[in-house]
């Protein structure tokens, strides 16, 4: 018999959330998992860094008074064994589209894992809230049972699969659970971005208006993108790579040829 694996498990909703519960109470079935987890809620923080941070032992792992980066190098360099694969989640309400990839703090968590060498998944789910905030929405572990189940699946296989020598990591959105279990789809983070700013006096109020069309009927994502996916119930997969590619141009290579060197640039004075 084969040793289990050994998982780093964070997340930005904070230590003490039900999501990071149910995903740890389901991995833990299978194999030894480390919590390394924010003490309070860190959502939306990115790839935010601490110089120095504070830990307690909590009775489900480490409590680190950081970010989801933090935790990360401090489960990696420090506080845990070295693990097969580093798992953030599940976090209360979806990560879609490009645009969020560098302002989730659960799939940052994903990325900084990335730059260790270490494969990773970032798992979230998505909520229909019809305008309420989602702090106000209270979720059980069993609403969770969609994203244990995937979450579980991919940790178990994905790594004998070879899916890692393709992508750095993988960012996993859930629909809720609705009796039979989702199927899973390949997808591209969608391309939308919708933010908007109003000012009010000596105030500046930003919305992110991307969750104003997630009406299945009128949803303006094209087919193979995360948001269309989730939307219409299916498990949303996209294998992502980190740091992000780069793409490189005639034109620049031909304006940095036609800088100015020290004397053209003296004489030009």
């Amino acid at each position: 018999m084969s040793d289990p694996l050994e998982i780093l498990l964070t997340n930005d909703d904070g230590i003490d959330s039900t999501g990071i519960r149910a995903l740890h109470d389901a991995l833990a079935e299978r194999a030894n998992v480390t919590v390394v987890a924010p003490a309070t809620d860190r959502s939306a923080c990115g790839r935010s860094m601490s110089h120095e941070v504070d830990v307690e032992e909590r009775e489900l792992g480490y409590a680190v008074f950081g970010t989801p980066s933090d935790c990360v190098v401090a489960g990696l360099a420090e506080l845990g064994p070295e693990p097969d694969v580093v798992v953030a989640g599940c976090n209360k309400g979806a990560n879609l589209g490009e645009y969020v990839l560098g302002r989730s703090g659960t799939v940052s968590a994903a990325v900084e894992a990335a730059f260790f060498d270490v494969p990773a998944i970032a798992t979230s789910m998505y909520i229909p809230v019809d305008g309420t905030p989602l702090s106000e929405i209270n979720l059980a572990i069993e609403d969770y049972a969609e994203a244990t189940r995937v979450t579980s699946y991919l940790v178990e296989r994905a790594l004998e699969a070879g899916v890692f020598e393709h992508a750095a990591y993988l960012n996993v959105n859930v629909p809720l659970p609705d009796g039979e279990p989702a199927p899973i789809e390949i997808t591209d983070p969608s391309k939308r971005y919708a933010m908007d700013a109003e000012r009010d006096g000596a105030r500046i109020h930003l919305t992110d208006r991307v969750w104003e069309r997630m009406d299945p009927e009128t949803l303006p994502d094209p087919e193979g993108t995360d948001r269309r996916a989730v939307v219409e119930g299916r498990i949303s997969v996209s294998p992502l790579t980190a740091p992000h590619t780069t793409t490189h141009a005639e034109a620049l290579t031909a304006l940095a040829k036609g800088y100015p060197g020290p004397a053209e640039s003296l004489d030009r004075c």
